[in-house]
């Protein structure tokens, strides 16, 4: 099982980047950058790449709808000649509010654009020349359409590797589907092993049966907020705020797909109310009903004893990477914490 964390630059983005090198050494194995609607996450793995010298770098993730597919190659192609193959093209949907509202593209055939995106970037990579017919996307532009002057083009440089590694954050059941047949790697969120099978399983086990070979196993990564001690399952309580914007801020009634996973999850009350509260503007409310249940098992907080019961759920449900958000009080504590886990999952 590999170990990451997710880039937190709260405290200042070089700061944090000079601390990684110290996660770094305790063994971390990648480092995930954010993008959603902050500062562009490639201009950041650029300068992480120059930084570090081992540990893998992904994006996690960059929306497929503000980049073309044929860009998105390019960057990870970029991406991994700079930092010497240690790159993954994390990609993703993100949804309406974001996309819409803040690039201005439309949301549509969310699935359908992810699959032409894998395909596509694989030709990149392979340096074919770039021909694709998609319900989605034409490369070149088709006759009738632009200028007519578009002709197939293969990239200039010839990419460290023919395929790097993409990783896609899905939680609905057909995009998990999808996932499981196309990509390396799964990223789910809120991810709650003993629940995983009852959610995921039917999506997983009908993408794989279709996988090719050469993909090789799907990664499955998880995410996890980490605290190990007898008197530090308070910390679960932090989870709170967030838990109640992703399940009841972030969409619309009907277009939310974090709170119809907590749905699925068995918390259909739970989800409802969270959303009527959240979109009246009581979040406070909103956040005090996010079950305890779903807080503690889907974090690594408590005793030495609990985390390792729950490493071992994560394993059993078949995480291959565990992506950890170390809290401590300080950077040596949070280096400690990372380097405990290391030594758990081994």
């Amino acid at each position: 099982m590999r170990i990451g964390m997710a880039l937190n630059y709260s405290g200042g983005f070089k700061e944090t980047v000079a601390e990684l090198a110290d996660y770094e050494k305790a063994g971390l194995d990648i480092v995930f950058v954010a993008e959603a609607y902050s500062f562009d996450a490639v201009s950041q793995m650029g300068y992480i790449a120059a930084k570090t010298e081992r540990v893998q770098i992904a994006s996690g993730i960059l929306p497929i709808y503000s980049r073309t597919p044929t860009l998105l190659a390019m960057t990870a192609a970029g991406m991994d000649f700079v930092s010497d193959g240690r790159f993954t093209l994390g990609i993703g949907t993100s949804g309406p509010q974001v996309i819409e509202g803040f690039h201005g593209v439309p949301y549509t055939a969310p699935i359908g654009r992810t699959r032409e995106v894998i395909e596509i970037c694989r030709k990149v990579w392979r340096r074919e020349r770039l021909e694709h017919a998609g319900r989605n996307y034409n490369v070149p532009l088709p006759a009738g359409q632009g200028t007519g002057l578009g002709k197939p083009l293969k990239i200039i440089n010839h990419p460290v590797r023919p395929r790097i590694p993409i990783v896609v954050a899905a939680i609905g059941p057909k995009n998990v589907e999808m996932t499981a047949e196309l990509a390396e790697g799964w990223e789910p969120i809120f991810y709650y092993p003993e629940k995983a099978a009852q959610v995921w399983g039917p999506s997983l086990a009908a993408g794989k049966a279709r996988r090719d070979p050469e993909l090789g196993e799907l990664d499955v990564i998880a995410q996890a907020t980490l605290a190990i001690g007898d008197d530090v399952a308070g910390l679960r309580e932090f989870g709170r705020p967030m838990a109640a914007l992703y399940i009841g801020g972030m969409g619309a009634k009907g277009r939310n797909f974090y709170n119809d996973l907590a749905r699925r999850y068995g918390y259909e009350k739970e989800a409802e109310q969270i959303q009527d509260l959240y979109l009246e503007g009581k979040k406070d409310e909103a956040a005090a009903l996010v079950p305890a249940e779903l807080l503690e098992n889907m974090s690594l907080i408590g005793s030495e004893g609990f985390v390792r019961d729950r490493i071992a759920a994560l394993k059993e449900s078949g995480v291959t990477t565990l992506n950890v958000a170390p809290l401590g009080r300080t950077h040596e504590e949070r280096v400690r914490l990372l380097e405990r886990i290391k030594e758990l999952v081994a």
